[in-house]
């Protein structure tokens, strides 16, 4: 059995195409052997023959072995456009010592698009922070599939930038870009000094309205982000967008700051919930077959 992947490995191979190639070949293997039975992932480049239209593209070799007519997909015949919009503003560089979030973040958005691009399905990535930084055409092709890839390990070595994050604004504009029902994927800390919760959600909705399906993976690093759990010293907290910094041992804020992060996710979730709208909080620490898992049952509701 294959040792699960960690970011150390990602930072350590500097190579997203074969990582995501890696962890998508274990998930799906853990999958099939997992207590997941009769969860289908069959990635089929055919559709079946329909009476009437031309042979011109029929699949012989494939009918040669099954006696059945089968037609060879082509881009314009995917099954699900998917946009893939990714925060990449100074918060999601934290842990500063491995950069976690937003390895972890680049990781899975390259695992996901791996998976798309078995699927024959579309996909297109969108980074941003405090306005879109990067925005790709929306493609099933291999080399599009490769060039998203670069795209994502280029993000990783690129240092974190002294901007905010306006996500409320992001997703706006995205909304409005968006021509055909599409699945909309985030990944973000949803930490924004702009943003208050009705902010984003209005934009949330705005995406719901024109009939997109949305699913969001909250990155956080559970361990000190929501637990505060930091050895009883004193401290110089820095806020990695502002720059401001706070003086205190954590022990003198770590139950306000632990009711105030608890009540923040507990109303991104309540508010998701009411606009049906998909929300994973994922921990960084965790092995990153829970976003693919989340992807997936996603996926199989998009029709």
């Amino acid at each position: 059995m294959k040792k699960p992947l960690t970011l150390a490995d990602v930072q350590k191979f500097e190579n997203m195409e074969f990582l995501a190639k890696q962890l998508v070949e274990g998930f799906i293997t853990g999958l099939h052997q997992s207590p997941y039975h009769g969860f289908s992932v069959e990635f089929s480049e055919h559709r079946l023959y329909n009476s009437g239209e031309s042979t011109r593209h029929i699949d012989w070799k494939v009918y040669a072995r099954t006696d059945k007519l089968f037609v060879k997909r082509f881009e314009e015949e995917t099954n699900l456009r998917c946009h893939i919009l990714m925060d990449v503003s100074p918060s999601m560089y934290y842990p500063t010592e491995n950069n976690g979030k937003i390895t972890f973040s680049a990781l899975c958005a390259a695992a996901i698009a791996t998976l798309l691009r078995k699927q024959r399905d579309a996909v297109g990535l969108v980074t941003f922070s405090d306005k879109i930084e990067l925005q790709t055409q929306v493609r099933s092709t291999a080399s599009h599939l490769h060039t998203l890839l670069l795209l994502l390990q280029k993000q990783l070595e690129e240092k974190p930038h002294s901007k905010d994050t306006k996500v409320s604004e992001v997703i706006h504009l995205i909304a409005q870009q968006i021509p055909k029902r599409s699945l909309v994927i985030i990944f973000s800390d949803m930490l924004s000094r702009y943003d208050d919760s009705e902010a984003i959600f209005a934009a949330l909705q705005h995406l719901k309205h024109q009939k997109h399906e949305v699913l969001i993976f909250h990155v956080m690093d559970r361990k000190t982000e929501e637990e505060f759990d930091f050895a009883e010293r004193p401290y110089v907290f820095v806020d990695v967008e502002t720059g401001q910094q706070l003086k205190l041992q954590p022990s003198q804020v770590r139950e306000q700051y632990r009711a105030a992060v608890e009540n923040f996710k507990r109303e991104l979730e309540l508010k998701c919930g009411q606009y049906k709208i998909d929300f994973v909080p994922v921990d960084i620490s965790e092995p990153f077959d829970k976003v693919l898992y989340s992807y997936l049952v996603k996926r199989a509701k998009v029709r």
